[in-house]
């Protein structure tokens, strides 16, 4: 009977400690007031034609139900394709479309769309009359056209779209020609995955070095490749928008891109091809390169890129051969590409690190050296036959030069040699304009660009507009953000004029549209956007400025409950925080964002908790410094923790935080953060990590700003690995991972294995998988379930956690 009643115990505390360990949970909300943040209507997207004349008002569906989620998905070469549409999977889909006069004020409905919108790709014409776009009709993606003088719309074509990989479509100069890709006619039933597999997987290399970073949704068999082949294949079209007729241009292939010249008679045509990779993605897959009339006739054969998986390690590097293939937006039919001179290998000593070449129609000459870097190339912006734009950078330094350059002459001159970590003396971006091509090209005024930045500054960001001489290389200020209003230009609308259209806002007052007259000072108001989040309105805000203890500058955002007074005193506190590396104290001591930001709400926002008596720090800045010829992270951990002592401080000291309780959460970097902290200190009474990577051997080519290899740096990637001290991990630690998280580095093995040390080493721990979500979460049922794991956590743990 003894023995009876012991095995029965036995069996009872098996039980008992298996339920524990997991359970199949059903999805749960948290507090009200979070769970209508969650429910509030997305304030809408604008998208405004060149001329700034016409706005068309996108309102879109935030959150999907999980139903949507779950729907068949393809996780292949990097890709996420959805079967029954032929294209991508997880779309954000407009689900209201309006015009609005941005003169008047005057908003238009739309006439003719569909009963059911899930409009995507909306795209306005080069001479802004019409605008296209994609609707999602059950199985169909089909091609839609909005007429913007008689405010109607109307479809196109009955033909399914394939955008598996491609923009669905492209329009021509002409204003009446559209490209598309459409699914093969010839197509036939989706290949069937084979019961028995014919062999084993085998791959081989034979003493080629080829180093790479851990990708996820990667091919990893024949019946893989086949069905890539079989969703990535599309037929290229022309339609002309007016009749309606529709031709064939070509034959089906892997549209990698198809870029039509600016002139509208030719096209760029990048194909991927066989053989493909099981290590890296669909951008390394061989590609050829040819230029293409408007029938599909090979005018000329560019290159065929081979199969780029052996590219060296480093931030800088890159592939051999050419790259970054594209028209001379100025010209009519100029082609131009990039080669690198250093074999893509940024530890190889050489005085010219790229080319970029040109070859001109009709295409049969030699490609013509334009331009050399010193650094990597970066990027070109075209002007006209005179000007044009080209930067470069170099990882290591954090150094960007940006040349003017005479495309006729050769002539270049350095307009900006500077470090991009400092934001403060950010020069801004140059404003761009349609040309004849309906090609976004440098906007010019006398010779002298309108250049437009965020301002960043000890204060804030001050948005500006400058115009900047070229010939002196001086800046005239024409306008900068002030008062208690953060005031960002979003589009020159006339230059003579001196007209702007900004977006304003301020802690109070949620984003609109207005027209800013920058002589007369002028300001008329656009859009009138409704307050999204009114109940949280009166949430105080306030702009964190400190040092941590080695004198490094810090800031953080700090949150406090709409009914808060400092008599309260201090407030249990969530900090969140995202380390950054530096390479000077200087940089990493400048302060981000602005007190004069609205309070924008999203899925992984740590501010609905002001809404729970919480007191919350938001982007607290953790920079991680390297010096010199020093890594940053070689002293990562001391550097963290000083970080995160010096927010708690500053609260502390403000009277606002109660340093004994006090939670920390982070999302991927951050959840990595989250890990470290709790396993190095004693600040937190709990932890949250979301989508995080703990166990740096297992990417170990590389992570985030990390450009040395595990073999490199051993003891740096031990040491950084919340893994290898999970043993020393005492504090509660919550775990979200999503089941189907496809960001290189943070498989959801990451959580699961860091879960397992835990638990072996006695944590107090809880671990949630997410299903069919990715590294960020979309569908509403997952998002309150997060909050609500993440309310209960920080309740139990950190709000009514027991003070010893």
């Amino acid at each position: 009977m003894k023995k009876l009643t012991y095995l029965f115990l036995l069996f009872f505390c098996l039980i008992t400690a298996k339920s524990i360990a997991q359970e199949q949970a059903t999805y749960q909300k948290p507090p009200k007031a979070m769970e209508d943040l969650i429910n509030a209507p997305a304030t809408p997207r604008v998208s405004i034609n060149d001329k700034g004349t016409m706005m068309l008002v996108l309102q879109f569906s935030q959150y999907p139900d999980i139903a949507e989620l779950a729907e068949p998905e393809f996780r292949i070469a990097g890709l996420r394709l959805n079967p029954r549409t032929n294209g991508q999977s997880r779309m954000t889909y407009v689900t209201g479309l309006k015009l609005k006069n941005v003169q008047t004020g005057t908003e238009l409905e739309i006439k003719g769309l569909p009963s059911k919108l899930l409009a995507s790709n909306a795209t306005w014409s080069p001479d802004d009359s019409k605008i296209a776009f994609c609707n999602t009709e059950g199985e169909k993606i089909q091609l839609y056209l909005i007429d913007v003088a008689t405010a109607t719309a109307k479809k196109l074509s009955e033909t399914r779209l394939n955008s598996a990989i491609a923009s669905p479509f492209a329009w021509l100069s002409d204003n009446k020609t559209l490209l598309f890709l459409s699914i093969p006619d010839s197509r036939g039933l989706a290949p069937e995955a084979p019961k028995v597999p014919a062999g084993p997987i085998v791959q081989e290399n034979l003493g080629r070095k080829a180093p790479s970073r851990t990708y996820q949704d990667l091919l990893k068999n024949p019946y893989d490749e086949t069905l890539f082949d079989y969703y990535a294949t599309a037929q290229l079209n022309k339609i002309n928008i007016e009749t309606g007729t529709a031709e064939k241009i070509g034959k089906p292939s892997v549209f990698q891109s198809y870029s039509p010249s600016p002139d509208g008679k030719y096209i760029l045509s990048q194909v991927r091809h066989r053989p493909y990779s099981y290590l890296v993605t669909l951008g390394f897959f061989p590609m050829k390169v040819e230029i293409l009339d408007l029938n599909g006739s090979l005018v000329k054969e560019i290159t065929d890129m081979p199969l780029a998986d052996n590219i060296p390690v480093g931030f800088n590097s890159t592939r051999e051969g050419q790259r970054g293939h594209g028209w001379r937006a100025d010209a009519p039919a100029t082609l131009f590409w990039v080669e690198a001179q250093d074999g893509g290998d940024p530890k190889k000593e050489v005085s010219v690190r790229d080319k970029v070449f040109t070859l001109e129609f009709p295409f049969s000459g030699t490609a013509q050296e334009l331009f050399a870097t010193k650094l990597r190339f970066g990027g070109m912006m075209w002007g006209n036959e005179n000007m044009a734009m080209v930067s470069e950078n170099w990882w290591t330094n954090r150094k960007e030069t940006t040349t003017i350059l005479n495309p006729k002459t050769k002539v270049a001159s350095v307009l900006f040699d500077r470090s991009y970590e400092d934001t403060y003396n950010d020069p801004g971006s140059p404003e761009m304009q349609k040309n004849q091509y309906g090609r976004y090209v440098l906007s010019l005024e006398n010779n002298a660009l309108i250049m437009t930045g965020q301002g960043a500054s000890a204060e804030g960001n001050r948005p500006f507009v400058d115009l900047l001489d070229l010939a002196t290389k001086k800046t005239t200020r024409l306008w900068r953000s002030e008062g208690n209003y953060l005031e960002q230009p979003v589009q020159i609308l006339d230059l003579k004029k001196r007209l702007i259209l900004t977006s304003r806002e301020s802690k109070t007052e949620n984003p609109n549209y207005f027209i800013r007259d920058l002589k007369g000072k002028k300001l008329t108001q656009v859009t009138n956007f409704p307050h999204p989040y009114p109940q949280i309105k009166d949430v105080q805000k306030q702009l964190l400025k400190y040092k941590r203890a080695d004198g490094v500058e810090l800031s953080a955002t700090l949150y406090l409950p709409a009914n808060y007074k400092k008599e309260d005193g201090g407030l249990p506190t969530l900090m969140e925080a995202y380390p950054q590396e530096f390479k000077t104290k200087d940089a990493a001591g400048q302060v981000s964002g602005s007190p004069h930001e609205f309070t924008s709400i999203y899925w992984g926002s740590p501010v609905f908790w002001a809404t729970q008596g919480y007191a919350v720090m938001e982007n607290a800045a953790i920079p991680i410094v390297g010096e010199g010829n020093k890594e940053p992270n070689d002293t990562y951990i001391e550097q963290l923790v000083a970080g995160a002592k010096g927010a708690i401080d500053e609260g502390v000291r403000l009277g606002v935080v109660d340093a004994k309780r006090v939670g920390v959460m982070g999302h991927s970097y951050g959840a990595f953060m989250t890990g470290n902290l709790l396993a190095h200190s004693n600040l937190f009474k709990a932890g949250i990590a979301r989508s995080g990577a703990y166990n740096r051997t297992l990417t170990p080519f590389g992570f985030q700003a990390e450009e040395r290899t595990y073999w490199q740096a051993p003891e740096v990637y031990f040491q950084m690995s919340p893994f290898s001290h999970a043993d020393k991990i005492k504090t509660p630690i919550l775990l979200i991972h999503g089941e189907a998280d496809n960001n290189p580095g943070t498989f959801p093995i990451q959580s699961e294995r860091f879960y397992n040390a835990l638990k072996g080493h006695g944590a107090t721990t809880r671990y949630v998988v997410l299903p069919y979500e990715s590294h960020g979460y979309r569908a509403k049922e997952s998002i309150l379930h997060m909050l609500w794991e993440m309310n209960s956590w920080l309740e139990k743990y950190v709000k009514n956690a027991e003070i010893k």
